[in-house]
């Protein structure tokens, strides 16, 4: 009875609470980002940007089919699987589907129970894939920080759990202590979502537009880097394709 309850509780109150937490904090971030991108626009003396491409760019990294195979291609084709499974098993399995129903009152078509278990051990095994990968490849080791170890492994769990529950048999208990991991790990990571890396699922669509802007420096700004870096004064185009540092013009740690 008191994992029941406990059970209850996780789907009902808490899974709310949980998605209405996610829900404003990922929409905090989406609205400071564009505040910050309305600002930046504003300061800089070129308004000029590239919509059409910068529109196109964002469309190749939301389905990046003709990108996938250029840079790491096995990674690369595993995350974009993981992510699939990710976001399909969350939103598609039917008995989530009745749960959104119930907790906020829409939802998306379920699926057939088979592909959401196929779709399932595919998340499964690319996560695994993506841990290792990260892991043992030594850029992408050099560039991650410690939640990239620890969200792929807690991604896991509620996957696990619930397959566990729904292919296996298991007695009441053992069933009932599943599903209640199986609820309260979803709960956390919807609770985890705003305030860590993974917030970039909201972001990206924003990404490439951010980056345009970027490099809109305000008026003045080439002057003061070049100022900051010693080059004060120095033409601002050389003949070679790189600068080379004058050892007479450049400043010195005496000075």
């Amino acid at each position: 009875m008191v994992l029941e309850a406990w059970l209850e509780f996780g789907r009902g109150p808490l899974f709310r609470l949980c998605f209405a937490l996610m829900l404003l904090g990922l929409a905090r971030i989406v609205v400071l980002t564009v505040i910050s991108m309305g600002e930046a626009y504003g300061r800089s003396a070129d308004k000029i940007l590239p919509w059409r491409d910068l529109t196109i760019k964002t469309l190749g990294w939301l389905l990046p089919l003709g990108t996938l195979w250029r840079k790491r291609p096995v990674y690369s084709t595993i995350s974009f699987l993981f992510h699939i499974g990710l976001l399909g098993v969350p939103l598609l399995l039917g008995a989530h589907v009745l749960l959104w129903k119930e907790s906020v009152g829409f939802a998306l078509p379920a699926i057939p129970e088979s592909l959401a278990d196929q779709l399932t051990l595919l998340m499964i095994v690319t996560a695994v894939g993506l841990f290792f990968g990260r892991l043992l490849h030594s850029g992408a080791r050099a560039l991650s920080r410690g939640q990239d170890y620890v969200w792929p492994p807690l991604l896991l769990v509620p996957f696990l759990t619930g397959y566990l529950c729904s292919n296996t048999a298991v007695s009441p208990h053992a069933y009932q202590s599943l599903m209640l991991i199986h609820v309260w790990s979803a709960d956390l990571i919807m609770v985890m979502l705003p305030f860590t890396k993974i917030a970039h699922c909201v972001l990206l669509p924003l990404s490439q537009y951010v980056t345009g802007l970027a490099w809109k420096f305000p008026c003045g700004a080439g002057a003061q880097v070049a100022a900051t870096l010693g080059y004060a004064g120095r033409p601002t185009w050389v003949e070679r394709p790189r600068l080379a540092i004058d050892k007479s013009t450049a400043p010195t740690e005496e000075a």
